[in-house]
């Protein structure tokens, strides 16, 4: 038997050996990736940025060619649809899959006309640098670029129909002011060159978007319904097919056909951003302008709706799409509609329930307690061409009304008593206090004299002595009158 020390020795050869092959392994990966990055720079190293061709190629391929050829053919037959061709599945139909074909073909081309515009802004920056700060879309540049050359005086270059004139102001004016130079024959040759290549593709995009469109009723009939065959086929060339139109969300389809607008210093209160092809379609046009923003949002969430239904082909008849048109029509009208009339406000219902309070004595007895006072009634009176009189005077403070102007100015008001205080009174005059001979509990038998200080006495002698009743110390029953005898 191996003992462990044995064991651990095989198992550190068998690590070194695999730890050779893999640094032959990683060798060799290494040689490889060498020879690959050599390949590439040599690619990179070969490619010429001066020559046109080898920067744009998709009009000398193979692709390209047969499905312009196609789409030619198609145009020139026209775009009636067979009926068997409705039952057909759309995948297999294969005009469906030229469609498809041109979507791709569409994208590309709209990336090999970018690619051609840098080509075109390279060389002409030291002709014209501002240029390319001005006019932004590269069709336009390019044609403007072609009608100017190397002409210095842009007074005598006619840019009408090519650019706004508000554009053509302020390239005028700048075209006066560039610190460009004129470029050499050839270089202005290869740029012109380049110009005729942007325009020549957009020519076939525009051929390629015809076709689409003539087929837009059968591939999208939905779509169609919504926003028109024309924006249809624009939707779907630039989204790359009805599948991937149907995937994007509608905040993207918004901006499908976008362009950044160059108002060259003007306002930008009148001008919609963030708008696309959807500002093409007819729903949109004749919406006012306060609520086309809002029109534009609808039509672009109403529009993916109806592309994931063509794209399964739930609705081959357009149905919900003219459902969808017709939902975004009455959307538009109601929120023209005038906010309506304020209504006036009726009066609430009378309470007929029965109150909980009846009449009564106690009633009477809390009125007569918090009626207003005849004094108060003239307080709060004013007598017409007469100034009251006030705690201030000259009308300041607190004014007293017709209070004393009856009398000679003196404040003076003859005061009535209430039934209530009269009552009270008579109650309390015929209440009798006496307690049956008993003496007052006020009553004290101390009494204070200044020569003893304080003194007991009887306090019923006084009222035995001077009697009660009809007996008095002047006029008594028995009593007579003195006489005094002179001397």
């Amino acid at each position: 038997m191996a003992n462990l020390e044995d064991s651990f020795l095989a198992d550190l050869e068998d690590l070194s050996d695999n730890d050779n092959e893999n640094l032959d392994e990683d060798n060799g990966d290494a040689e490889n990736m060498e020879e690959d990055v050599n390949g590439d720079l040599a690619d990179i190293e070969a490619l010429n940025y001066d020559d046109l061709d080898s920067v744009s190629k998709l009009q000398k391929t193979q692709r390209y060619t047969d499905i312009m050829k196609k789409v030619e053919d198609a145009l020139e037959k026209g775009s009636d649809m067979s009926i068997q061709n409705q039952a057909m599945v759309l995948e297999d139909d294969p005009e469906y899959q030229l469609i498809v074909e041109c979507n791709t073909l569409s994208v590309d081309i709209e990336n090999e006309i970018v690619i051609i515009h840098n080509f075109i802004r390279d060389k002409y920056r030291l002709k014209f640098p501002e240029l390319e700060s001005l006019v932004h879309h590269p069709i336009d540049y390019a044609r403007v670029v072609k009608r100017i050359g190397n002409e210095v005086d842009l007074t005598l270059v006619d840019l009408e129909g090519l650019l706004p004139s508000a554009i053509i102001m302020v390239v005028s004016v700048t075209a006066s002011t560039t610190s460009g130079k004129p470029l050499p024959e050839n270089t202005l040759q290869k740029t012109i060159e380049a110009c005729d290549r942007a325009l020549t593709l957009d020519a076939s995009k525009k051929k390629v978007l015809d076709f689409v469109e003539s087929r837009m009723g059968y591939i999208a009939p939905n779509l169609s319904a919504i926003v028109g065959s024309a924006v249809a086929a624009k939707l779907m060339g630039t989204a790359g097919g009805l599948t991937s139109l149907a995937k994007m969300p509608a905040c993207n389809v918004q901006l499908l056909g976008a362009k950044k607008k160059n108002l060259a210093g003007f306002s930008t209160a009148t001008s919609q951003f963030r708008v696309g092809y959807i500002e093409q379609t007819e729903v949109f046009q004749t919406t006012p302008p306060g609520l086309k923003m809002r029109a534009c949002r609808l039509l672009a969430a109403k529009s993916t709706l109806a592309a994931r239904v063509d794209s399964i082909r739930g609705d081959p008849s357009g149905k919900q799409g003219r459902m969808y048109r017709e939902e975004i029509r009455k959307k538009i009208e109601k929120w023209q509609e005038p906010p309506p009339a304020k209504q006036p406000k009726p009066l609430p219902v009378p309470d007929s329930e029965p109150k909980k309070k009846r009449g009564g004595r106690r009633l009477r007895k809390m009125k007569e307690r918090y009626a207003i006072t005849d004094m108060r009634k003239l307080a709060n009176r004013m007598q017409f061409g007469v100034p009251e009189e006030s705690s201030l005077g000259d009308g300041l403070g607190e004014g007293y009304g017709m209070l004393g102007q009856a009398g000679n100015g003196k404040l003076r008001v003859s005061v009535g008593q209430s039934k209530l205080a009269a009552k009270v009174a008579k109650k309390g005059k015929d209440k009798q206090y006496s307690s049956g001979g008993a003496t007052s509990g006020l009553t004290s038998s101390l009494a204070f004299t200044p020569v003893q200080g304080i003194d007991l006495i009887d306090p019923q002698a006084d009222a035995n002595r001077l009697g009660s009743g009809s007996q008095s110390t002047y006029f008594s029953e028995t009593g007579t009158f003195s006489k005094i005898k002179r001397t």
